[in-house]
């Protein structure tokens, strides 16, 4: 068999989609191929066809602009021989181990490899590669106006501490995925129920798990109850987060999360109709029938809609101040993260960085009021631009690319972690309306919106005249690719976690920590990485869960201890011990 054979047998199987090309053909092509496109279909059905499978397959990691989560493809077709588009949709990382220079180089920016899908046949390939040559490669950027770019943001790399944590397998989760594709169960989020303290697990593809002697029992099926629910292109698109109201036993209220596609109704928050809608989130407030019921029964209210620019940096995570206590400030208020949907990287930076959009914020509403626009919630007096005729009241915060979760320490601190583009991952201090610099800065760098997003810059000379609020910690691309949000452990079960606030990389699961006390703003606290031991050996979360990309998320109980998940395998793991 040549060395196209397992590719060509995998085709005639029909095992794998467009997405692998997409990546792994852009950054594995033979550059001796000869290019002809006289093969690439021109026809409008074709292309359309193609269009709506990009977008459902791919759009998550790519673009035509710019580098994101994997690179853009503008002019693709007229740099990559059409033969090796068609043929090159085998298995990633046997193109990254075969020692093809391109892919090796692509695995090393991205840290990860593509992951396989299921088959979209000939037809399927065909019809994207056509939607493909019809985007042309990007015009060059303007040049660098702000000096010379940053080669190595953060020199210094973080140390491995001596602390290593044992881990204990509590659940497996149902496979949601088709055909066994990785990750096997987007799970990305543990929570309690309040009064009960039972544990809820949430799988992004639409299914609510309730932990029933560490069984998970379905609960909540969003696919059933919201028929214009979706969960494609993937990442963080589908049932997008869950938070039960303070009160719940009393009540009954649950608020959820959840993607729907372009259109569907009209949105509360947008932006001109000549730019892209691909997909919108929703915010819903659900009445269960009984709250101690082993499933769930009730009614939704829609909350509010928000349209977005691509599928990535929707609404990941909404929750309540487990610390506020009626008469509080805070108590009974909704906090929500809203990414800023992708629209930089598309060409649309102004949509972010602006308080008259929701782009790129933290938001908090009264659920129970009714003085937003739309009359469904309400916008707390306190809210730092409640009375501001220029903004939405409904922002706290606001300056981020994702917002991917938000926490408060056993001290009362606001802690929300930041998903970067190119360079700069980080954990921020929240401070009441403060702004936390994206796009115009990633973490304690400079960025250009409009310019190359894969550099950043050193700090201007008068950069305390834009008073924006810094990360208390962050590390740049040479240590991970995407932060995972944690918490401070506040259980008693490990007494050499306390006072640590711990976290990680979501794609390469590297586990890391920073002390409580060293959380200051305007100084950047020590991360330290951690490890962990499982049945007794100690090993990276990559060889526990037997894949590349980990998909690392954390979870915390009513007792205060802590829990990871791994999405490639959908397993629920526990803490339950460290030495240190």
């Amino acid at each position: 068999m040549n060395r196209f054979g397992f590719i060509t047998t995998i085709m005639k199987q029909k095992l794998l989609p467009a997405a692998i090309i997409l990546l792994i053909a852009f950054n594995a092509c033979n550059l001796n191929d000869k290019i002809d496109t006289g093969t690439i279909a021109t026809d409008s059905t074709s292309i359309a066809k193609g269009s709506v499978l990009f977008n459902k397959n791919c759009s998550g990691c790519h673009n035509f602009l710019q580098d994101g989560i994997g690179p853009q493809l503008g002019g693709l077709t007229t740099e990559v021989a059409t033969d090796w588009i068609t043929h090159f949709i085998g298995n990633p990382q046997q193109v990254i181990t075969s020692g093809d220079e391109r892919a090796a180089a692509l695995y090393k920016k991205y840290k990860v490899a593509m992951p396989s899908f299921a088959a979209l046949g000939d037809t399927g390939i065909n019809a994207v590669i056509a939607f493909l040559h019809t985007h042309k490669k990007p015009l060059a950027l303007p040049p660098d106006k702000n000096g010379t770019p940053l080669t190595n943001p953060i020199p210094d790399t973080i140390q491995r501490s001596n602390l290593v944590v044992q881990l204990q397998q509590v659940a497996q989760f149902p496979a949601s995925s088709d055909s066994g594709k990785l990750p096997l169960a987007r799970i990305t989020k543990l929570d309690h129920q309040p009064g009960t303290g039972n544990l809820f697990v949430l799988d992004l593809r639409g299914k609510l798990y309730s932990l029933q002697q560490n069984k998970p029992v379905l609960y909540m099926d969003m696919a059933k109850l919201q028929k214009a629910f979706i969960n494609e292109p993937g990442l963080a698109t589908g049932f997008g987060s869950f938070a039960f109201h303070p009160e719940f036993l009393k009540n009954g209220l649950l608020y959820t999360t959840h993607t729907e596609a372009a259109g569907t109704a009209k949105a509360d928050f947008g932006y001109a109709d000549s730019i892209k809608v691909t997909l919108q989130w929703v915010l819903t407030e659900w009445k269960v029938d009984n709250p101690t019921a082993k499933t769930f029964t009730g009614k939704g209210r829609e909350l509010l809609r928000i349209n977005m620019v691509s599928p990535i940096h929707g609404v990941q995570e909404i929750t309540f101040n487990p610390l506020a206590k009626q008469g509080d400030e805070d108590y009974g208020l909704l906090y929500a993260g809203i990414g800023e949907g992708g629209c930089v990287e598309n060409g649309y930076a102004f949509l972010a960085h602006n308080k008259a959009t929701l782009y790129g914020t933290v938001i908090r509403i009264n659920p129970s009021g009714n003085n937003s626009r739309n009359g469904k919630y309400g916008i707390p007096v306190q809210n730092p631009f409640a009375n501001d005729p220029a903004a939405n009241g409904e922002i706290y915060a606001y300056g981020f690319r994702n917002p991917h979760r938000i926490t408060w320490t056993s001290k009362g601190e606001m802690l929300v972690s930041n998903v970067g583009h190119g360079n700069i991952e980080s954990v921020n201090l929240i401070a009441k309306g403060h702004d936390y610099g994206w796009p115009i800065r990633e973490g304690n760098f400079l960025l250009n919106p409009y310019g190359d997003l894969g550099k950043v810059y050193a700090l201007p000379a008068n950069d305390s005249s834009f008073h924006i609020t810094y990360p208390v910690a962050e590390y740049d691309h040479g240590e991970g690719k995407a932060i995972s949000g944690g918490y401070e452990y506040t259980g008693n079960a490990i007494p050499a976690l306390k006072g640590k606030y711990l976290f990680g990389d979501i794609p390469t699961g590297r586990l890391f920590y920073i002390d409580v006390n060293d959380i200051q703003q305007g100084k950047q606290a020590t991360i330290k990485e951690w490890r962990v031991m499982v049945n007794g050996k100690e090993q990276p979360l990559r060889a526990v869960c037997g894949s590349d990309r980990v998909d690392l998320h954390f979870g915390r109980d009513a007792a205060g201890e802590m829990y990871i998940m791994t999405k490639a395998d959908g397993r629920l793991y526990k803490l339950t011990g460290a030495v240190n």
